[in-house]
């Protein structure tokens, strides 16, 4: 007898067909090198786009959107992983990361404390509906077209929720920019030892995730911001410089051997 069961199902098509058509893994395997890189990209988009925001808003909002829009583009369309492609993808973000958090407060006017509420709220609704439709959010189950679109939108929130909660401890609750680096840099120790004791690997990676930006974010602005204002006055260009000149030396490294991916933890 023939049921429902035993009928082929029809295949997906147009749109939603593109969305989960099958891919490679195409996130890097976490290792030392991996969060060394991330953090760097977070330091480097802090004092690229406060640069660029100094020299021209339009400028800065062009160079923003345009960068994200062609890193993402090209991520998109990509069947494989390529560190230089992913990490040019990561840096994009970091910079127009950085630009929303600060539209939120410096144009829109809400105070820091709110914007990282906002912020953490997105990130939470993200994280959310992403395990809701796809069942998993592991970075190493990121198969489909429609699992990297949630895994880069949530990526954008977090770098958008470091750069205000950076902020909100080194301006508004006047901690300083060294003081934010000593205690965002603490607070990752925590996820560290929380997955040396056995605990999920996927809640202390998203943890240590979303802290590397704000740790990267206020080491930038401290080594880049002038003396008067709390930093050693280096300067937002020379440090996004040298942060782009890092991030591209280790990418380079990388790209000589591109590592497998670990196997995607089910949560």
């Amino acid at each position: 007898m023939i049921t429902n069961d035993t009928l082929p199902r029809p295949r997906p098509s147009g749109v939603r067909a593109l969305l989960v058509r099958p891919l490679a893994v195409k996130v890097p395997a976490v290792t030392a090198v991996f969060w060394l890189v991330k953090v760097l990209t977070t330091g480097m988009g802090e004092a690229a786009s406060d640069y660029l925001g100094s020299v021209s808003l339009v400028l800065g909002g062009a160079v923003g959107v345009l960068g994200l829009a062609l890193a993402l583009g090209l991520q998109l369309r990509a069947r494989s992983f390529h560190p230089a492609r992913y990490w040019f993808a990561v840096a994009m973000v970091a910079v127009f990361g950085t630009m929303a958090a600060d539209v939120l407060h410096a144009i829109v006017g809400v105070p820091y404390l709110w914007s990282s509420l906002f912020w953490a709220a997105a990130v939470a609704a993200l994280f959310l509906v992403w395990r809701r439709v796809e069942g998993t959010v592991s970075i190493h189950s990121i198969t489909t077209t429609r699992r990297e679109l949630f895994y880069w939108c949530t990526v954008l929130a977090t770098f958008a929720l470091g750069t205000a909660a950076g902020d909100l401890t080194a301006i508004a609750l006047g901690w300083g920019f060294l003081t934010s680096a000593v205690v965002f840099g603490l607070a990752l120790l925590v996820p560290l030892l929380a997955w040396r004791l056995g605990a999920s690997p996927l809640v202390t990676f998203w943890t240590a995730y979303v802290l590397t930006r704000p740790f990267g974010a206020s080491v930038a602005d401290w080594l880049g911001k002038p003396v008067a204002a709390g930093g050693l006055g280096w300067g937002d260009g020379p440090v996004a410089l040298g942060g782009c000149l890092a991030i591209a030396a280790l990418v380079a490294l990388l790209a000589r051997r591109v590592p497998t991916p670990e196997v995607a933890v089910r949560g």
